[in-house]
Order: C-alpha cells, then sequence, then structure tokens
C-alpha cells in the first residue's frame, strides 16, 4: 500500500504513528523499529526503507502490517488508521439511539459506551471489529 507521492491518509497516518511510539516509549528510528516489528511479526519483514517511508508520511503500512503494529504499540488499529476521532464518531453516525430497530437493550448498552473512557472504548471497538471479521 506504498506510493511514490505523499498522500494526505500517509501523513496523518505518519502523526499518529509518531505519536503512538512516543507513548510506547520506543525510539522514531527506523532501525529499531524495524527490528523490534520483524520480531513480533510472522509475514514478510519490513526494511529500514519501509519504515523510514511511514515515518515521513510517504507510505502506509498493509493492514496486516498495520494491526501488528497496533498490538505492538497497545493502540486500537482503527484509531492508529483513521484517528481517535473517527472510531467513536464513526459509531455514534451508524447508531443512532433514536432509531426504532434498535431495542431497549440495545440502547441501554449503547449508553454504557459512551460512558466509558477512550481506552476502554478502543478496546471495545478492537473486540467488535475481532467478532466480524
Amino acid at each position: 500500500m506504498s506510493s511514490k507521492a505523499a498522500r494526505p491518509e500517509a501523513k496523518t497516518f505518519s502523526e499518529r504513528f509518531r505519536k503512538a511510539l512516543t507513548a510506547a516509549g520506543v525510539p522514531q528510528s527506523p532501525t529499531i523499529i524495524a527490528h523490534e516489528f520483524n520480531l513480533r511479526y510472522w509475514g514478510k519483514s519490513v526494511s529500514l526503507y519501509a519504515v523510514r517511508n511511514w515515518l515521513l508520511g510517504q507510505s502506509m503500512p498493509t493492514q496486516d502490517k498495520l494491526r501488528a503494529l497496533a498490538q505492538w504499540l497497545d493502540i486500537s488499529p482503527h484509531e492508529l488508521r483513521f484517528g481517535p476521532e473517527a472510531t467513536t464518531l464513526t459509531l455514534v453516525r451508524e447508531v443512532d439511539p433514536q432509531e426504532p430497530s434498535l431495542t431497549t437493550a440495545d440502547r441501554a448498552m449503547l449508553a454504557r459506551y459512551l460512558q466509558l473512557d477512550e481506552r476502554q472504548r478502543r478496546l471495545v471497538c478492537d473486540l467488535v471489529a475481532e467478532l466480524k471479521d
């Protein structure tokens, strides 16, 4: 999923990726990131050049690599790919609590979800994403 010309989503991914690295205490060194990532990823290893492009916002990892990165950095794959706002906004837009097809139990569950803190919401979103796959 790489591209020679930087795409806006690759730039914003780079910002989120660097922020997640900092939060996890991982130096923003392509050498260190590639080495640590390749220890955790069972697919084809990534090169220093690929990691450098992720950090510079010139390309993005494929979905399988994005999931491995997210697991390593303890962040939701969806949040790493789209940002924290996207996780909550997507759910709220897709599920309207006033929608007649929702049962009372559905509305109660949605209300409880909205009371969770950000980390708990990420866990719930990750669980639902895994169940959907």
